[in-house]
C-alpha cells in the first residue's frame, strides 16, 4: 500500500510525521505522495481540508484519516498517545470505508466560455466587500425568493457542524446526501422577504443563485477564497463523488459531535 501525510507543519506534528514516515516504511509500505491509497492528516480540521483538496482529483482511489495534534479535531479519530496503535493496524489491518457527501459549485461567467467547478468538504461561502448580497435563488428551475442580506452558506452534512453551525444552521448526519443553505443576517422587512431558516435540499435538487445586482463576490470553497465578478450564476447540488474515510475502528458521527460541543472533560 502506498501512503503520503500531510502536516499542519508546527513541531509537534512534523515529529509525529516523521515516526509514522519511518515506521510504515520499515513495514514495507510505500510512501508516495503522487499517487497515494491512504492520506494521512497531522493537525486539525485545517490540515485535513488542505489533504482533501491536494488530493481531489484521487477521491476513488484515495481513502483519508486524520490525527489531531491540538484541540479536537471533527476529522480526527486519533490523537497523537495512539500513534503507535495506528501505525500497526495501518500496517497489518485492512481498513474500513466510510463515505460522505460533497458539495458541488459551478461558477459561470457571464462571458460564457469556461466553467470553474469545485468540490467542498465543509462548504461554500459567497459574501462581497461592496454592500449586500443580492441573489435570486432557484431551487430545481423555479425561482424561490430574492435573497438579500451578507451573504449566503452552503453546507455539506459533515460541513454542518462548522460555520453553517455557527449560522444558526442544523447538524445533519452524513449519512443524508443533501447540502444546506443557511442565511447570513438576511434583510427582512415590509419590502424585502426571504424564507429566514436554513433550507435543505436532497441529492439531485439543484440550487442556482443568480446576482441580481452587478458586483464582485468573494466566494470561499472551505478555506480557499477567491474573488469573482461578473459572476452569471453559481450552482450548487450534492456532488457524484464522495470522500473516502480510513477507518480502523468505530467512531459514531453523534459521538463526534457530542465530544465537540456537548461534553465536558471533567466528566
Amino acid at each position: 500500500m502506498k501512503f503520503a501525510i500531510v502536516s499542519k507543519g508546527d513541531e509537534r506534528s512534523e515529529q509525529i510525521k516523521a515516526t509514522i514516515k519511518q515506521y510504515l516504511t520499515d513495514f514495507q509500505l510505500e510512501y508516495d505522495q503522487n499517487e497515494p491509497d491512504l492520506v494521512i492528516s497531522v493537525g486539525g480540521d485545517g490540515t485535513f481540508l488542505e489533504a482533501f483538496h491536494t488530493y481531489v482529483q484521487r477521491l476513488k482511489e484515495t481513502a483519508f484519516i486524520g490525527i489531531h495534534t491540538g484541540h479536537l479535531g471533527f476529522y480526527a479519530d486519533w490523537v497523537p498517545d495512539e500513534v503507535e496503535k495506528l501505525i500497526i493496524e495501518i500496517a497489518k489491518t485492512p481498513f474500513q470505508i466510510v463515505e460522505y457527501p460533497l458539495l458541488e459549485v459551478i461558477i459561470r461567467g457571464k462571458s460564457g466560455g469556461i466553467e470553474d467547478r469545485f468540490l467542498a468538504l465543509n462548504e461554500a461561502t459567497i459574501k462581497t466587500s461592496d454592500g449586500s448580497v443580492v441573489f435570486d435563488v432557484e431551487i430545481k428551475g423555479e425561482h424561490f425568493e430574492t435573497f438579500r442580506g451578507d451573504g449566503l452558506c452552503i453546507s455539506t452534512p459533515s460541513g454542518s457542524t462548522a460555520y453553517n453551525k455557527a449560522l444558526g444552521g442544523g447538524i445533519i448526519h452524513p449519512s443524508i446526501d443533501a447540502i444546506q443553505l443557511t442565511e447570513m443576517a438576511s434583510i427582512n422587512n415590509r419590502v424585502f422577504r426571504t424564507i429566514g431558516s436554513p433550507l435543505i435540499l436532497p441529492k439531485h435538487h439543484t440550487c442556482l443563485l443568480k446576482p441580481v445586482v452587478d458586483r464582485s463576490f468573494l466566494i470561499a470553497i472551505d478555506h480557499f477564497t477567491t474573488n469573482y465578478a461578473n459572476v452569471k450564476s453559481i450552482q450548487c447540488r450534492v456532488a457524484e463523488e464522495r470522500i473516502r474515510f480510513a477507518r480502523f475502528r468505530q467512531f459514531p458521527f453523534w459521538k463526534r459531535v457530542r465530544e465537540s460541543f456537548v461534553a465536558d472533560d471533567n466528566n
